[in-house]
């Protein structure tokens, strides 16, 4: 049976990739959307859990808009995860040139660092299109579901990076979410779960890895034996959880025995989790580095 997160087909309407392996009412190669809000949900089905979460300025291929409104079937970029985001949170795709480099950030309407007014969040990993500056301040222009054009707003200008110029260590950047609590889907700031840790850290270093646990314990890499020292940027494996190694003898995770995303020495991580339900590690991973594709 077919992964239905790697998927698309919603029972009504599939991508044309699909068209000589499955009946659907009808085919299509989509529309190229945008996520539009800090953080989208990607839920399941319509009202359904979430999934996995999707961050301002990525990019969603929009399959489905009608059989179930405002809801919108598609499948998100990056990962090629299939699900459903609310059509508010959505507006028609546009370049961007910056990508955010901090676990969480703002923007707001006046590039005055102590003006007061709206603020609004946006997360690493978020994608926006610079088109000026005034200061220390970056000019962004978002597309807006409900606006008849591009508003234009400020984000500070050292929260952010080229979108050409990704990180370089996923371990530096799992630090940063050092102390986020535990969410299941999160893949923000404002909460993380153990795979989305992982697959944010990847990201944002230009490296190709899916959303879940399990999907990443798939991924092409050296498996490794209890024997092999475990590097930077390994990954350690149980029943429906995951960390990555620091190389020091540590690991980061987020975890539901914290709630939180910490920093703490793998023997006793290993230990600790063998004697829940979870259980003990089931497989040491050195993932292969591929790239991300240029979308």
């Amino acid at each position: 049976m077919s992964d239905p997160r790697l998927t698309p087909f919603n029972g009504h309407v599939a991508h044309v990739s699909l068209k000589d392996q499955l009946d659907a009412e009808r085919f299509t190669a989509g529309e190229q959307m945008q996520i539009a809000a800090s953080v989208a949900p990607l839920l399941q089905s319509p009202d359904g859990d979430m999934d996995r979460e999707l961050l301002l300025g990525r990019n969603f291929l929009a399959l489905d808009a009608e059989n179930a409104a405002p809801w919108v079937y598609g499948i998100a970029d990056r990962d090629g995860y299939c699900g459903w985001v609310h059509g508010s949170n959505l507006v028609g795709a546009r370049a961007t040139t910056h990508a955010v480099s901090v676990r969480e950030s703002y923007f707001k309407a006046t590039a005055d660092l102590k003006t007061t007014g709206q603020t609004h969040p946006v997360f690493l990993g978020s994608e926006v299109c610079v088109t000026g500056a005034l200061g220390d301040w970056s000019q962004i222009a978002l597309d807006q579901a409900a606006a008849e054009r591009p508003e234009t707003f400020y984000l500070p200008s050292r929260h952010l990076r080229p979108a050409s110029q990704p990180a370089k260590d996923p371990v530096e950047v799992a630090r940063l979410f050092l102390g986020t609590p535990y969410l299941w889907g999160g893949n923000s700031g404002r909460g993380i779960d153990c795979s989305g840790l992982v697959q944010v850290a990847y990201h944002a270093c230009g490296l190709a890895c899916p959303g879940d646990s399990d999907q990443q314990a798939a991924m092409p890499g050296q498996q490794l034996d209890d024997a092999t020292e475990l590097g930077p940027g390994d990954l350690i494996f149980w029943n429906g959880h995951v960390a990555i190694s620091t190389g020091l003898g540590t690991l980061i995770h987020t975890n539901a025995h914290h709630m939180n995303t910490v920093e703490e020495p793998i023997s006793k991580v290993i230990q600790r989790i063998a004697a829940s339900d979870t259980g003990p590690v089931t497989s040491r991973l050195r993932p292969d580095r591929i790239k991300l594709p240029t979308i």
